[in-house]
């Protein structure tokens, strides 16, 4: 086949991601073309806004063009971040490989001599993350932090906060380091469902695309990917609620940690769980988490 046309936003850490799966698959000599598109969310935002919701929702927002040029041959693959993939797969389009998974922990970054006490000002534009920042350190003041990770690590350093919270997936694949970068492992954060993922989408249709992207596909990793998002999907959440997922393949079984969090920190649910299927195991955490009190905390949440 000709070189295949990958589709991603044209951010740098979308193209960076592109440009991961582009590598992959010249490894296995086969070569692509990286063809970057211009999503709804991407157009008209003022720098540090946040976009209007649609009627497909923030997710679809970021996506939505990238989908339209699959659906219409435009391009033949689609590399996306896994946690910004609704939950709900569409019959015409396929997760065709989930390349090998990425650090999925959150990283504190903070200005220089400062730490996560009262009155340290930390960003994010994340509820899951809000949440479990104010259960972790009393007296931080959580405040609202937009934009792309250079811009948020400038904030950072101008400033603007005191400190941020980033995904280490993101920074690693932007080469950065900073300085003061504190791992939060998953006790103290969950991850967000896919957080570190890639998710590699084509045409369910496109047996070609579907046949060259096996070469790409982690099975660990897409098991892990599956289980988190049959946990979002149980639950009715998503990217934009307080709500955390990690899961972990090992021989033939997965394990699963769900969170759920009121904005406010004041209310944390956890619940884990192990089992031979991901729709069993995350049946198991879903209905651990509703028992105490998820649903409510969730509910007060999409009405916030």
């Amino acid at each position: 086949m000709s070189a295949l046309r990958i589709g991603t936003r044209g951010s740098e850490l979308a193209l960076a991601q592109a440009e991961e799966v582009r590598t992959l698959l010249l490894q296995d000599e086969v070569e692509a073309e990286i063809v970057p598109i211009t999503t709804t969310g991407d157009e008209g935002t003022p720098a540090g806004s946040a976009p209007i919701a649609s009627s497909a929702g923030l997710k679809g927002l970021w996506i939505d063009a990238i989908l339209d040029a699959l659906r219409n041959g435009e391009i033949d693959v689609a590399v996306h971040s896994a946690k910004d993939l609704p939950a709900d797969d569409d019959d015409d389009l396929t997760i065709g490989a989930v390349p090998e998974r990425a650090d999925p922990r959150d990283v504190l970054i903070l200005a220089e001599d400062r730490e996560p006490g009262p009155g340290v000002r930390i960003g994010t534009s994340s509820l899951r993350r809000r949440a479990q920042l104010l259960a972790a350190f009393p007296g931080v003041q959580v405040v609202e932090l937009r934009g792309n990770v250079p811009t948020r690590l400038r904030k950072v350093t101008d400033g603007e906060v005191d400190g941020a919270v980033l995904a280490a997936a993101g920074l690693a694949r932007l080469g950065l380091a900073p300085a003061d970068a504190r791992e939060l492992g998953v006790d103290v954060m969950v991850p967000a469902p896919g957080q570190g993922s890639l998710a590699v989408q084509c045409r369910t249709d496109d047996r070609s695309a579907r046949a060259v992207l096996t070469v790409l596909d982690h099975l660990p990793s897409r098991v892990a990917l599956v289980t988190e998002r049959a946990l979002v999907r149980r639950l009715d959440g998503g990217c934009s609620l307080p709500l955390g997922a990690i899961a972990a393949a090992k021989r033939d079984t997965v394990r699963l940690a769900g969170l759920v969090a009121s904005p406010d920190g004041a209310r944390i649910v956890k619940a884990a769980a192990e089992a031979h299927e991901p729709d069993r195991a995350a049946g198991l955490v879903a209905d651990q988490l509703l028992e105490r009190g998820a649903a409510a905390i969730l509910e007060e949440a999409r009405g916030a």
